[in-house]
């Protein structure tokens, strides 16, 4: 269904009486929100805007069972309610029939007169019932609405309550296995000599065992931060002692920077300045200038002390940072062994710590849960409301009469349009020249109009006869039937005997000698000859004789009653014609016949029931299918066309033959009517219609 951003919904709309309707949402409201819960009822697994057509269905279902029927059934008192069962057309309920027969049958009657609808791409759905009696039938439709939607609470609050009492007995069994998890923790605890400490930040997760520490491992980690710290002092005091001890006393930065080393440095300037003075007017052994040289003296010699104690001072540093690292790296090696045997006690600690904690999240995960159902169990709205109630009818919806009468009708079209085009598809039947194309998949090569009662031979002598014209027409379709013009060979056929293919076989090499081309006709049907009698001929010497000789095919042509035409009759009847076609003989005789003239025509026999045809058309450059009008068949023709097409031989086309231009009926008339302008009749001084 198509949904647009609110929640998908059912609806069900009243009409002219017997109809309720219902307004069905996917989840009902609650007066406390909780998306939890609201998830956990069973109607609301529709959450998918996807789910909801299935959603749908599945409410439509649910108004059809047999629940719903023994709830109605059982509101409205059905089952011993005479005025019911005379409304549907039942024996009234009797002492002769059991509770369960009453219930079947009352159910019975029910689904089998309910109608649900729910139309298409619509939240929709219409709830009617159909019975003798209005009034039964528009109460028994708010029956079923009215019931659906306490059926639908009740159910919530079922499986609410399953739910709550399934959530309490695990809370008490989980419960019990956190209490034990625990005392077995403590207990183990105790007699290993565990303490433990918390290392969470804020006492976040306190009773959670993962981020707790044992006394020696605080006491080691605290240790060894110590221990680093004494290290990177004294690798800063070891440092600045180098610097110190490595050069020239009074040249070291520390002693140079030192405020009282520059007041002394100060003042010994000073001295040697006035010394220099006093120099330069006295002698050295002038008192002034010895009293200003032992000052001088004096001065380096505070200078020199004052270094000393400066470089005394680092190295002292430098004594006590060692010392300090060593203490502290002593107390981390003997925290660490303690600490090392601690770990094995702390596998089994551990592996009770994840099991008190894993027993804890189960249980404040049900009783979070069970607190849920506890608040919303009962007090969530319907998602079921009565659009409208069913009004008793005030006509009848059936018998319909016209209605009726018209699917009647409609019906009967509908089969019989059916019955006839069934017969029409499986009836290969020609009748028409428009069926060879839609019934054979052929091209149409001629069509050949029924004789007017003589010999068609003696027709085609007559140049201005409509057969003669027809056979012309074919004459002209077949030279220019294939790209490279006129096949040297050809081969006439038919399904059946009698269709006219040996006088089509004749006309076609007629119609060409007429044109100056040398045609040889064949009459290659050993089993039923019928050329020989065109020309009078004895039929002593023939095909037969050359299939079974090395003679010439010229030894055995004989003249065709017309200039450029030549016949080779089918000669003695042999026992088995077959074998003698199926010999290399005939493809030599063929090759023979194309150098000595332009045409060779082969009169075969039909193809159903024989081999003689199939065989022959594999030779021959082309072939004439031949299918007289009119004639009842029951899928000859396509079976016909399978065997030469097996062959894989070169159909022409077909020629429909015997057929009559002016049947006319409301089923068969076809546009091949110009036939008609050919039947008349001559006379030495005016041409008259016939």
């Amino acid at each position: 269904p198509t949904l647009l951003n609110s929640q998908p919904q059912i609806c069900a709309i009243s009409a002219d009486g017997g109809q309720s309707t219902l307004q069905i949402n996917n989840s009902g409201a609650r007066v406390l929100s909780n998306k939890e819960s609201d998830s956990s009822n069973e109607d609301d697994a529709a959450a998918q805007p996807g789910d909801t057509d299935r959603f749908l269905k599945t409410q439509v279902e649910i108004l059809k069972s047999h629940g719903m029927a023994v709830r109605v059934a059982q509101k409205l008192k059905l089952f011993t309610d005479p005025h019911f069962f005379e409304a549907e057309g039942a024996a009234p309920p009797t002492a002769n029939r059991t509770p369960l027969q009453l219930r079947n049958e009352v159910q019975g009657l029910l689904g089998k007169n309910l109608t649900v609808d729910l139309p298409h791409d619509s939240r929709i759905v219409t709830i009617s019932f159909v019975s003798a009696d209005p009034q039964i039938s528009a109460n028994i439709a708010n029956a079923y609405a009215t019931e659906f939607i306490q059926a639908n609470l009740q159910r919530r609050f079922d499986s609410s309550a399953y739910a709550r009492d399934f959530i309490s007995n695990q809370l008490a069994e989980v419960k019990q296995r956190l209490e034990e998890s625990e005392i077995a923790l403590n207990n183990y605890s105790r007699s290993a000599g565990l303490i433990r400490t918390d290392t969470t930040s804020g006492g976040e997760n306190k009773d959670s065992h993962q981020g707790t520490m044992s006394v020696t491992t605080t006491s080691l980690f605290q240790l060894n931060q110590a221990a680093n710290e004494a290290m990177a002092k004294r690798i800063a005091a070891e440092g600045h002692w180098n610097q110190v001890n490595s050069g020239p006393l009074l040249s070291s930065q520390e002693v140079v920077t030192n405020p009282t080393m520059q007041q002394l440095l100060t003042q010994k300037a000073i001295a040697e300045g006035e010394l220099e003075q006093e120099r330069s007017r006295h002698f050295d052994d002038y008192p002034t200038v010895k009293a200003k040289q032992q000052q001088v003296a004096a001065l380096n010699h505070q200078v020199q002390m004052a270094a000393t104690n400066i470089r005394n001072s680092v190295r002292s540093d430098y004594d006590s940072a060692q010392r300090s690292e060593r203490d502290l790296m002593r107390q981390v090696a003997l925290l660490k062994n303690e600490t090392l045997s601690e770990q094995d006690r702390d596998v089994k600690y551990n592996l009770l710590a994840r099991e008190v904690d894993s027993n804890r999240a189960v249980y404040d995960g049900l009783l979070q849960r069970f607190k849920d159902l506890n608040a919303s169990a009962g007090i969530s709205i319907s998602n079921i409301s009565i659009i409208d109630t069913a009004d008793v009818p005030l006509r009848p919806t059936s018998p319909n009469v016209p209605i009726n009468l018209l699917v009647g009708l409609a019906i009967g079209l509908v089969l019989a349009a059916g019955t006839v085009l069934i017969k029409d598809y499986f009836d290969d039947s020609i009748r028409v020249p428009e069926d060879i194309e839609a019934k054979l998949n052929l091209s149409l090569l001629g069509v050949i109009p029924k004789s007017s009662g003589g010999n068609p031979i003696d027709e085609l002598g007559d140049p201005k006869s409509g057969l003669t014209e027809a056979y012309n027409s074919l004459r002209g379709a077949l030279l220019y039937a294939k790209s490279e013009g006129l096949p040297p060979t050809l081969l006439v056929t038919s399904a059946q005997a009698l269709e006219g293919k040996t006088t089509t076989s004749y006309a076609i090499a007629l119609g060409l000698a007429r044109i100056g081309k040398r045609v040889l006709l064949i009459d290659a049907d050993m089993r039923r000859p019928s050329l020989h009698r065109l020309i009078d001929s004895d039929n002593d010497r023939g095909f037969s004789n050359l299939l079974t000789s090395l003679d010439s095919i010229t030894s055995a042509a004989l003249p065709g009653g017309a200039e450029n035409l030549w016949i080779v009759t089918s000669g003695p009847i042999p026992p088995s014609p077959t074998e003698l076609l199926a010999s290399g003989r005939l493809k030599s005789l063929l090759q023979e016949g194309t150098e000595h003239f332009d045409v060779v025509v082969i009169d075969s026999p039909p193809v159903l029931g024989l081999a003689d045809a199939p065989l022959m058309s594999a030779l021959v450059g082309g072939v004439v299918f031949v299918v007289e009008a009119d004639r009842s068949r029951h899928g000859s023709l396509r079976s016909a066309l399978r065997r030469i097409v097996a062959m894989r031989a070169v159909l022409l086309g077909s020629v429909l033959t015997k057929f009559d231009p002016f049947k006319r009926n409301n089923r068969y008339y076809s546009s091949y009517y110009g036939y008609e302008y050919y039947q008349y009749q001559y006379s030495y001084e005016t041409p008259k219609r016939s």
